[in-house]
């Protein structure tokens, strides 16, 4: 009984699964019918259209173009012939002073010794470093002789006789108090427009250091200034301009003077709040007038972390002009540093100033003591040429100079 029960639930699903076979059948030759009556009826209807029409029927017809408004699209301005364009620049350059082409000539051509710079513009803008270190132009290395005055200098007739004959070869920057506004008389024409920007400075004061970069910073504007030397209005040359040129130029090292003192104006001016980043074994004291490079130059006008720390901690009684480049310069640049100043100075009398020379202690003797009154290293080898500039001479002494310039230091 159960056999056949089963037997029978096959048979009627056979069943079922032929009639939706035959079902599915008459749906697809229902639809494949359609399609054959709508071909045959389009194509008997196709004969008597027109072949024009044909291709209009079944071409995809393109986008019509898009129409900008004559006001969003203005018509081409004719073609400039060269007369136009030539009055056409002109014009524009009249209108726009200074705008031309900027060439080579134009980028590396310095700045005006007066401009309108802020100190923080003046160090980033000198801060600039070419990384090629071939120049593709031609290029006369310059010795930077700045000068740190209150006003003006009184010994220029000097100075201009130990420059004459010697343009290119030198550059000159002049840092005086912003008080000063009166006209120079005794300077000649190659110190007129050479006074930087400048700040109040008081002897004694950070403001020293604050000057000294500034000077540097002014003097690195011009890519051709190879050596920097600080001088005061006081100062003379010992030299003629093309030995101490060559004296410079041709130094494997720098001159700063840098000694370790023991006594209350040395190591007694340390602060020990400047450790760990300066310690009383790397303090340092040295004159302040020296002579840098464009290395040592470029890392002095751009440090912040000693500069700073000197500025915090080493005022009155620390004078910074007296340590903070000594110390720095030793602790960055040993290896390239001579340890001694290129000014001569007489401290023999002692007290906060070095001696001041006026018309009558000027003689022959006196300038030549200057000159070689010591022995000292120049590139590994002893010499007795060790100071290449003096100080601290009084107005009074210009006409004895003068008159000793052409006998003793061999110009004028």
């Amino acid at each position: 009984m159960k056999h056949e029960t089963h037997q029978n639930q096959i048979i009627s699903a056979k069943l079922f699964n032929s009639q939706r076979y035959i079902h599915s059948l008459i749906v697809y030759f229902l639809f494949f019918g359609s399609g054959l009556v709508i071909g045959i009826s389009l194509t008997f209807y196709l004969k008597d259209v027109p072949i024009t029409l044909k291709k209009k029927l079944f071409t995809i017809q393109p986008s019509p173009p898009l129409i900008v408004p004559p006001k969003s699209r203005p018509p081409p301005s004719p073609p400039l012939n060269q007369e136009q364009g030539v009055t056409m620049n002109n014009n524009i350059k009249k209108k726009i002073p200074g705008v031309g082409r900027i060439g080579l000539t134009d980028y590396i051509k310095p700045p005006e010794a007066m401009h309108d710079m802020m100190d923080d513009e003046l160090v980033w803008r000198a801060s600039m470093v070419p990384k090629a270190k071939i120049f593709p132009f031609n290029r006369t290395p310059k010795v930077a002789f700045m000068f740190l005055a209150r006003g003006s200098l009184p010994l220029a007739p000097l100075w201009e006789r130990f420059f004459k004959g010697h343009e290119g070869r030198y550059s000159i920057y002049i840092h005086s108090q912003p008080s000063f506004k009166g006209d120079a008389l005794e300077e000649g024409p190659i110190f007129h427009a050479r006074r930087v920007p400048s700040k109040r400075v008081d002897w004694g004061e950070f403001s020293m250091v604050d000057a000294e970069r500034r000077l540097l910073a002014n003097a690195l504007l011009d890519m051709s200034n190879e050596r920097f030397v600080l001088l005061s209005e006081a100062c003379i040359p010992l030299y003629n301009f093309t030995t101490i040129y060559t004296y410079i130029m041709n130094s494997t090292k720098t001159f700063v003077e840098s000694y370790d003192e023991w006594g209350p104006v040395g190591r007694g001016r340390y602060n020990s709040q400047m450790t760990p980043w300066v310690t009383i074994e790397q303090w340092r004291k040295g004159s302040q007038w020296f002579e840098l490079d464009r290395e040592i130059a470029l890392d002095m006008i751009t440090d912040q972390k000693y500069f700073n720390l000197f500025k915090d901690f080493c005022r009155p009684a620390c004078y910074s002009d007296e340590h903070y480049l000594p110390t720095f310069v030793t602790m960055r640049y040993w290896w390239k540093n001579g340890n001694r100043t290129l000014t001569w100075v007489d401290w023999t009398k002692g007290g906060p100033h070095p001696t001041k020379f006026a018309r009558t202690e000027v003689t022959r003797e006196l300038l030549h003591q200057m000159r070689t009154g010591i022995q000292c290293m120049y590139n590994g080898e002893p010499t007795s040429m060790c100071y290449l500039f003096a100080r601290k001479f009084l107005p009074s002494a210009l006409d004895r100079l003068l008159k000793f310039a052409p006998k003793v230091m061999m110009f004028g």
